[in-house]
């Protein structure tokens, strides 16, 4: 009896696989066997639950103490998408404004230099149509991932953890490996900044995980249903959550199956609400 008790004791979930759970951090299989463990153990599960209490009294005391002091992202962002944007269309102007500039020695070298501007100009435009495609052209079909690359990937997290921590403590900015994988999974070369949107199919604040599997470029200028949309129904199935108006796993078998259309079922409408509302 005693080598049993010995044994089963053996068996138990260390404490740092019980916190790499907590965060998401196992491989799959050792997650599968930590969930399998913890449903039959009690004791495990109180370990467990110790952690994660732990945890979230920790994101609260530091949201408290830190958040007055941090200015707001948004900001930020937008002016450095901008400079990204003058910065590009500087360097493809630069070289045909310098024309100007040259001293012309006589009229025949003036007469080559105005050919060989007006060919430039022509050349630019073809160049700058070719290279600068509008993304405004894009279909609403492209609003939507690739099911077989971006199925969508979900970490174990409490309804306390997702409704106590804030958007910025869960969603951080996707490592620059991790986003050149996922361009070349959608076969997108050179991609500009202010086009597309790394984002989680699954947003973090539902229990979503910094994934390949659940991470896609989603274009920001698709006509109708772009990334500024599913913003906002990752908003509005969070707060749904949190009131108890519908579970996680609904949530998030929704918004992974077809976000268009879990849209369009809960704010009851067939086209997208102006941002405002």
């Amino acid at each position: 009896m005693l080598g049993k008790d010995r044994r089963s004791s053996l068996a138990h979930i260390s404490d740092e696989d019980l916190v790499r759970s907590a965060d998401g951090e196992l491989s799959s299989r050792r997650a599968a066997e930590v969930h399998a463990h913890l449903e039959a153990c009690w004791d495990c599960r109180a370990r467990m639950e110790q952690i994660q209490s732990a945890i979230t009294s920790f994101v609260r005391a530091h949201h408290a103490e830190f958040d007055g002091q941090l200015p707001p992202a948004a900001g930020p962002r937008a002016l450095l998408r901008a400079r990204i944007v003058e910065s590009r269309y500087e360097k493809q102007t630069q070289w045909w404004k310098s024309v100007f500039q040259l001293s012309l020695p006589h009229l025949a070298v003036g007469c080559l230099s105005l050919v060989g501007l007006a060919t430039g100009i022509l050349w630019f435009r073809h160049a700058a149509q070719r290279e600068l495609p509008s993304i405004s052209v894009l279909s609403d079909a492209e609003a939507t991932p690739n099911r077989s690359f971006t199925p969508g990937a979900t970490r174990q997290i409490t309804i306390p953890e997702i409704c106590s921590a804030t958007q910025e403590e869960v969603v951080g900015d996707v490592s620059i490996s991790l986003r050149q994988r996922v361009f070349q999974e959608y076969g997108i070369a050179n991609p500009r900044p202010e086009d597309y949107e790394i984002d989680y199919l699954i947003a973090p604040r539902l229990g979503g995980t910094e994934d390949i599997r659940n991470l896609w470029p989603e274009p920001y200028g698709t006509r109708v249903w772009n990334a500024h949309v599913k913003d906002a129904l990752e908003e509005r199935l969070h707060e749904m959550v949190c009131s108890g108006q519908i579970d996680l796993s609904t949530a998030q078998h929704d918004i992974a199956t077809d976000w268009i259309a879990a849209y369009q079922k809960y704010f009851h409408t067939n086209k997208p609400l102006p941002l405002s509302s």
